[in-house]
């Protein structure tokens, strides 16, 4: 008691500042113990610093941001972002939570010092007038460029307000809600995006991306809508997302590779789509793993524009479960999405003496295994090869795919060579039964996929 008393008597000569400074010592020896971030938030110009991590918070309505979903945001936000961008360490910039910012079109680039987390809890919103884009680019409502460990997270709404859009649409000149260009190190998750202009998220040239535990809602009517788009990006994962568009779920294209998605839930829309290109084309090493596909216009599909050039290869679709999907498996070298006719289709379809192109992208090693469900159409799978290139080591394995309203169901071959096994309704129909694919594709062949 002594000893104590002779303590107390010391800190009556403490100052105030001296106390603070203790006492700020302790909550962060007390918070780094505990594993949690210090509770002490230290004002400064619109910024709050925990000390645990050197993380930094930044909140748009102290840049002036209203939220009230009418006065425009974008300088607001842009004020955060350039803060955040200029600071080391681990920044979040965040949208709070019951507000709704109206945010134009906006170009935010990289590179940063720091790791940014953008934290959207409440609601961004577009502006409805398409008129707000004269004089910018049209493709781009939020556009990230060059941005490496970023962060897209906080369980809040991106919505695209796109019925203006759609009522116009010629499916041209229509803006992309979220677009990330030349990102690195990228993690996109636990987000609503709604009602997207044209295509809701699109990663174009980036490098480890993970998309996760997202929900991706349009109507059915609205075109062009994919929910997922990857274009020229290598190392994607997709996964744990419901996805429910006028297009494509999700569709790859152009120099992607190292591509996984699992755990998806898709419909209405197109389906989980790869390809789609007049010029050269290629992806490869592809699993979609773990899908239930609902109402959708297609399964899972295969689409390159005739007359392109390129490949398709070391693909693989499992364990996915159907309902009422017309066209669950195909691949399609005839796809053409024009006005105007279209010179080729598979010759039982063709009328004598029209011209045929024989160039096309090389479609070969694709696997379909343990695919089960049911059809609206009679044929559940169809594979519509090119002439001048066939479809080369296709792979069946454990397929039932029943009629929705009784009758047959069938497959339809066109140049299309491959092996199957297992269980298969209804029958394969390549032309060979060798069982090159399973010594060449299986997924020992692509342990890059797993490591994304």
């Amino acid at each position: 008691m002594a000893r104590m008393r002779q303590k107390m008597k010391k800190l009556r000569y403490w100052s105030p500042s001296t106390f603070i400074v203790v006492f700020i010592h302790i909550n962060i020896l007390v918070t780094r113990a505990e594993g949690f971030d210090s509770v002490i938030q230290l004002p400064r110009s619109g910024l709050r610093r925990t000390r645990t991590r050197s993380k930094w918070v930044l909140s748009v309505g102290d840049y002036g941001a209203k939220g009230d979903g009418l006065h425009n945001d974008t300088e607001a936000f842009m004020e955060a972002w350039k803060m955040a961008c200029s600071l080391p360490g681990f920044i979040n910039v965040v949208f709070p939570y019951g507000k709704t910012f109206l945010v134009h079109p906006v170009d935010i680039g990289g590179p940063c010092r720091s790791k940014i987390t953008l934290r959207i809890s409440g609601t961004i919103v577009a502006p409805q007038d398409p008129v707000m884009w004269y004089g910018l680019n049209q493709r781009k409502w939020l556009y990230f460029h060059g941005v490496n460990h970023l962060t897209v997270d906080g369980g809040g709404r991106i919505n695209g307000m796109g019925q203006e859009w759609w009522a116009r649409s010629c499916k041209i000149n229509s803006t992309n809600a979220l677009t990330f260009h030349r990102c690195k190190d990228l993690k996109v998750r636990n987000i609503i995006l709604l009602n997207s202009q044209q295509m809701h998220v699109s990663f174009t040239n980036c490098m480890r991306v993970v998309a996760s535990h997202l929900k991706v809602l349009a109507p059915a009517s609205s075109p062009n809508t994919d929910g997922i788009h990857i274009s020229a990006t290598k190392g994607v994962e997709v996964r744990d997302t419901v996805i429910r568009t006028g297009d494509d779920c999700i569709s790859i294209v152009r120099n992607s590779s190292r591509v996984w998605v699992r755990n998806i839930s898709c419909g209405p829309g197109h389906g989980i789509s790869l390809g789609k290109s007049k010029t050269w084309e290629k992806v490869q090493n592809v699993i979609v793993d773990g899908a239930y596909l609902y109402n959708t216009d297609n399964g899972v599909r295969i689409k390159t524009w005739q007359g392109g050039s390129g490949l398709a290869s070391k693909i693989t679709f499992q364990n996915i479960l159907m309902e009422n999907v017309s066209n669950p498996i195909l691949i399609n070298q005839y796809y053409c999405d024009s006005r105007q006719p279209c010179q080729n289709e598979p010759r039982e379809h063709l009328a004598s003496g029209i011209d045929r192109q024989t160039s096309a992208v090389k479609v070969e090693n694709i696997s379909f295994i343990d695919i089960q469900g049911t059809t609206a159409t009679e044929e559940a799978i169809k594979f519509a090869c090119s002439d001048g290139s066939p479809c080369e080591g296709l792979y069946l394995e454990n397929i039932f795919l029943a009629p929705c309203f009784g009758g047959n169901t069938s497959s339809l071959c066109w140049q299309a060579h491959g092996s199957a096994r297992g269980f298969l309704h209804p029958p394969a129909c390549f032309s060979s039964t060798n069982d090159f694919i399973r010594q060449n594709v299986r997924l020992e062949s692509n342990p890059a996929i797993h490591s994304v």
